[in-house]
C-alpha cells in the first residue's frame, strides 16, 4: 500500500461549543473543547487508525471553516 505524506482535516466549529474534525478520505473523527487540545485528539486519532509507522501519514493539514454572520 503507497503510504500519503499528508493528511486533510476539515475543522468545523461545533454548536455546542468547541470543535470537531473529520479526515477527508479516511474515517476518522475527533472533537475538542478548543483548538490547541483538538490538535492533540488528532494526532491521536491518526495515530490509532494508523497503526504502523510506515503506513501513517507524517504530516496533517488542517482547513478550519468557520461561519460568521453579521447585520448590516
Amino acid at each position: 500500500m503507497r503510504q500519503s505524506t499528508e493528511i486533510v482535516f476539515l475543522v468545523e466549529d461545533d454548536p455546542d461549543g468547541g470543535y470537531t474534525a473529520s479526515a477527508l478520505n479516511q474515517s476518522i473523527f475527533t472533537e475538542a473543547d478548543d483548538l490547541q487540545s483538538l490538535k492533540v485528539m488528532i494526532k491521536d486519532a491518526v495515530s490509532c487508525h494508523f497503526e504502523e509507522s510506515e503506513t501513517r501519514p507524517k504530516l496533517i493539514r488542517l482547513h478550519i471553516v468557520r461561519d460568521e454572520v453579521f447585520a448590516l
